[in-house]
């Protein structure tokens, strides 16, 4: 590889599609997740019109490819008067999607606790609120974070998709500058290396994570 078309046009260019990247990211990855733990209680606790709407949603949303989601978010709500831009259009559709994805292994954590556990809450005077919160969510959200943090590494990859919407992500500054130099496998193998960098800084914070939730004697932290 030539160092100095890699030091003067490859990786400045990378470089703002990499703080564009970054700034995908970090809104879908927080409200996402949020939207997950919101929308798995709800389907796991709620009212049979709740879990069903939430049943609904995350069957569209799990269903449908990530890219007609943002075809329709940035190409045909402006046909309904509703306008986003670019990357307005890429976070939306990241959240949306990504909430899906989470509430599935939210769900699953919070329905595997013990019904012991619930029974022995209701005996002590909780709530069912309190009990929500202070014993069962807890629990579930540590039987859940492997399974998150899998859609966390996911939504940085699937995050490439932005330039379909024409934010100026990573991907698309990578196609950008390959199409004005036809030097594609020097511009991408790079490009490459800047999500997998992204990918493992990611793996070890959640392995991270992991760790510091652990609690002796539930379960085995790496």
């Amino acid at each position: 590889m030539d160092t100095a078309f890699l030091i003067d046009r490859i990786l400045p260019a990378l470089n703002r599609g990499l703080w564009v990247t970054i700034q995908l990211i970090i809104p879908s990855m927080l409200l996402g997740f949020a939207g997950g733990v919101l929308l798995g209680t709800l389907r796991a606790f709620g009212t049979s019109w709740m879990r069903k709407a939430g049943d609904i949603y995350t069957t569209i949303f799990r269903g449908v490819p990530l890219v007609i989601q943002l075809f329709i978010l940035y190409n045909a709500l402006p046909k309904f008067s509703v306008y986003l831009d670019g990357f307005q259009a890429a976070v939306l559709g990241f959240i949306l999607c990504s909430a899906a994805y989470h509430s599935e292994y939210i769900r699953g954590a919070l329905l595997s606790i013990r019904q012991g556990q619930l029974k022995a809450a209701q005996a002590l005077g909780f709530s069912s609120r309190a009990m929500l919160w202070s014993i069962i969510i807890p629990q579930a959200l540590r039987r859940a974070l492997p399974g998150c943090g899998n859609e966390f590494i996911y939504l940085i990859k699937y995050s490439s998709l932005a330039y379909m919407t024409t934010c100026v992500d990573l991907t698309a500054e990578a196609r950008k500058l390959a199409s004005y130099t036809f030097r594609f496998p020097e511009i991408f193998a790079v490009c490459g290396v800047y999500y997998l960098f992204l990918t493992s800084i990611a793996t070890w914070v959640l392995n991270r994570v992991e760790k510091l939730a652990h609690i002796p004697g539930f379960g085995k932290a790496k």
